[in-house]
């Protein structure tokens, strides 16, 4: 790991200039660097011999021409084009949250019906129900608990 930038440095190095002799010490320890790095040296001299291309006096007018013609010929994008490349994804993402969603609201409703029977379930246990005679004369216990104004006193006082 600590010698790849030095091998990386060298690299460059070769690329620039011949290795100094401070240099090629250094990669006498490493011998699989040294001969990575005299490939790479005979390759860049390799590549020096070569003569340079003939290149036209406009040849950077020409680039930039088909630059700007290939640019042209793009279609632009238009706002929205059917595609179901592009549909199929959206559509299948909505039906699954729209799907999550009414689960989960179902699963709401069934806990908000269970809490509503075991309130009930409780309410039944701790309140005894009333007994049959009691409610027959429910009517008749009720109107007892009501207060009555006395009828002859009113008449008196008016």
């Amino acid at each position: 790991m600590k010698s790849e930038p030095i091998q990386n440095q060298l690299r460059e190095s070769v690329w620039r200039r011949k290795l100094t002799e401070a240099e090629r010490a250094g990669l006498r320890a490493q011998p699989e660097t040294q001969a990575d790095l005299e490939l790479e040296s005979r390759l860049t001299a390799g590549l020096a011999q070569l003569p340079d291309a003939a290149v036209p006096s406009n040849f950077t007018a020409r680039v930039l021409q088909a630059v700007e013609r290939e640019t042209a010929l793009r279609p632009r994008p238009t706002v929205w084009q059917w595609s179901w490349h592009v549909l199929a994804p959206r559509l299948a993402v909505g039906v699954a949250v729209i799907g999550i969603a009414g689960l989960a609201y179902q699963r709401h409703e069934f806990n908000q019906r269970a809490r509503l029977a075991q309130n009930v379930a409780r309410l039944a246990r701790t309140q005894p129900m009333p007994s049959v005679d009691a409610l027959k004369n429910f009517n008749a216990i009720q109107r007892m608990s009501q207060p009555h104004a006395d009828e002859k006193l009113l008449a008196l006082l008016q």
